[in-house]
């Protein structure tokens, strides 16, 4: 499933916002094909590594699959991962695969449908997976609410989220909640639905809209800004696409507005800059990590080549060297001299066309 705030002042009453979410994934929907747009992706855009697991999904748990990009990072051998948002359970059970037995997958979902539907089929995937025990458990709960679930501050590797944080009608809160779960150095890395502009409040109750996960996109700008505020101070976008309006009503209702599927990684670091800030940092990729050995892609703007020194702000070398990534790189420099800020950067719409472009040797 997916769950999720907007900035507009008249956005709809949370419980009518929760209630038609759920009704919407719980009953509306029968499957992936009955959805509006082409959020969902297809096989064709799943990184070779990731089929073989993909194959062995159980046909219930992904003929229910709504989400809108891939939520597998890379490193997670033996990690704790938070799902938000897990929905018929299929990214939790790839990623089942990813963390190995000795990690673990929880997730988190408010409908009811949707929880059945994916705990049917926990002792499928273990047998799948050839592991003695499941790795894997589900939750009934709200992503605004973590903090009624028994889990401990700071016990999670990773979060992830499949076009979920849209749909919660307090998209601030579920952030925090997040920052607060994530240990020192951990992740959020989630997929969701962008717009390039403020969804109007006419549109933001529309049950339809808000079910596709368009009245409910966040504008873009004010997501990054959402997101400093929980701590999460320097957003990094890695990958986008235009999403597509099929049905004529709907792309009718939604008048100009261009929406984006997008995957964001926010680090729990303490202390980021706001900026690109210039220390004269490098760092040199060792090519160690599984499925990126030619090249590791941090973000949008840093696709490092193995075995090439690449200069970095201060923030991407933190971000690098107090992360599970650091045992993968070779850090040359430190935080002694300030030489300013990194030539180019600024600020604009960071989706297609208008994204700012980077060289190959360094940050935005």
């Amino acid at each position: 499933m997916r769950e999720t705030v907007q900035k507009n002042s008249q956005r709809p009453a949370e419980h009518s916002v929760t209630e038609a979410v759920r009704d919407y994934y719980g009953k509306t929907l029968q499957g992936s094909e009955d959805l509006q747009t082409d959020a969902c992706c297809t096989l064709d855009s799943i990184p070779s590594h990731i089929k073989p697991i993909m194959a062995k999904i159980h046909p219930e748990v992904s003929g229910k699959y709504y989400g809108c990009g891939l939520v597998a990072p890379e490193l997670l051998d033996g990690l704790r991962v938070l799902d938000l948002g897990s929905g018929s359970g299929q990214d939790c059970f790839v990623l089942s695969a990813l963390v190995g037995e000795r990690g673990s997958v929880i997730g988190v979902d408010m409908t009811d449908e949707q929880l059945q539907v994916a705990n049917r089929h926990i002792e499928f995937h273990r047998e799948q997976f050839g592991y003695r025990q499941a790795n894997v458990s589900f939750r009934k709960g709200y992503i605004e609410k973590l903090d009624e679930l028994g889990l401990p501050a700071q016990s999670i590797d990773v979060i992830v989220s499949n076009c979920v944080i849209n749909l919660s009608p307090d998209k601030q809160s579920a952030l925090q909640q997040a920052w607060r779960l994530l240990k020192p150095g951990g992740e959020l890395y989630f997929s969701d639905v962008y717009a390039d502009r403020r969804i109007p409040a006419e549109l933001a109750s529309d049950p339809v809209l808000y079910g596709e996960c368009l009245a409910g996109a966040l504008y873009w700008n004010d997501f990054i800004n959402i997101a400093k505020q929980a701590g999460f101070a320097d957003p990094r976008l890695v990958t986008d696409r235009p999403l597509v309006i099929a049905n004529p009503g709907v792309r009718e209702k939604v008048g100009q507005i261009s929406f984006y599927s997008a995957t964001y990684r926010l680090f729990k670091l303490e202390s980021l800059e706001p900026a690109c800030e210039d220390y004269g940092q490098a760092v040199v990729y060792r090519g160690s990590i599984a499925n990126a050995e030619d090249a590791f892609t941090l973000d949008a703007h840093h696709r490092i080549v193995a075995g090439e020194a690449f200069p970095v702000c201060g923030n991407t070398y933190r971000m690098l060297k107090e992360t599970r990534f650091a045992p993968h790189f070779e850090f040359k420099g430190d935080f002694s001299t300030h030489r300013g800020i990194f030539e180019g950067c600024g600020v604009s719409a960071p989706f297609g066309a208008n994204r700012g472009t980077a060289g190959s040797s360094g940050c935005c």
